[in-house]
């Protein structure tokens, strides 16, 4: 199974434009768009349409620039599938997610990255393979020291240490765009604006 993994477009459709084009190029089975799909919860016309055009199956999570009615307007117009709170089995592999920030316009708290994540996972735990996605990186990794201002979640560095998904994916952070880590035996990946090719 390979994954195109991607976000922070904040708009730009362009961008869009090029990493459907590599989706097609590299016959990627699943789109995974890890927020800030629009900027300040403006226009988000043409992300979508982008890799749909292409015939991509398509997952995303809200980010801190996502208000929950662009995500709701997303998922409804575009017939793809928000996993804010929710889990998904494709092929052999269960993904779930949690959306937004802590930080920016569309906050959470720590407890409900951690809660939403760990109520979300329930419904894939007995999946051999199993990907968690996020819009805020974790605290403590290396993607925080990238940013002064941008901290990190404990929530979502709690749902990993407990639940270890196989990949985690988020962005957030444009600095660290395409850092890897590992947290425990989580491969943890910022996905960024320019895409990551994940294969399982």
């Amino acid at each position: 199974m390979k994954i195109l993994a991607a976000g922070d477009f904040h708009g730009d459709t362009s961008q869009a434009k090029r990493l459907a084009e590599k989706a097609e190029k590299e016959n990627v089975d699943l789109v995974i768009l890890t927020g800030d799909i629009a900027h300040m919860d403006g226009s988000a016309e043409g992300i979508m349409g982008a890799f749909l055009a292409r015939k991509k199956k398509v997952l995303f999570v809200p980010g801190n620039h996502d208000s929950f009615a662009t995500a709701d307007f997303l998922a409804e117009f575009y017939g793809v599938r928000n996993i804010h709170g929710y889990s998904v089995k494709y092929q052999d592999v269960g993904i779930f997610g949690c959306g937004f920030a802590n930080i920016g316009l569309n906050q959470l708290q720590e407890n409900e990255f951690h809660s939403t994540l760990k109520n979300a996972f329930e419904g894939i735990k007995d999946f051999k393979k199993k990907i968690m996605v996020t819009h805020v990186h974790p605290a403590q990794s290396k993607m925080e020291k990238f940013s002064k201002f941008i901290p990190g979640s404990s929530g979502v560095r709690k749902a990993i240490e407990e639940l270890q998904p196989d990949i985690m994916l988020c962005s957030h952070v444009h600095e660290a765009d395409g850092i890897e880590e590992l947290i425990g035996k989580t491969r943890v990946i910022n996905a960024g604006r320019n895409g990551k090719i994940i294969e399982l």
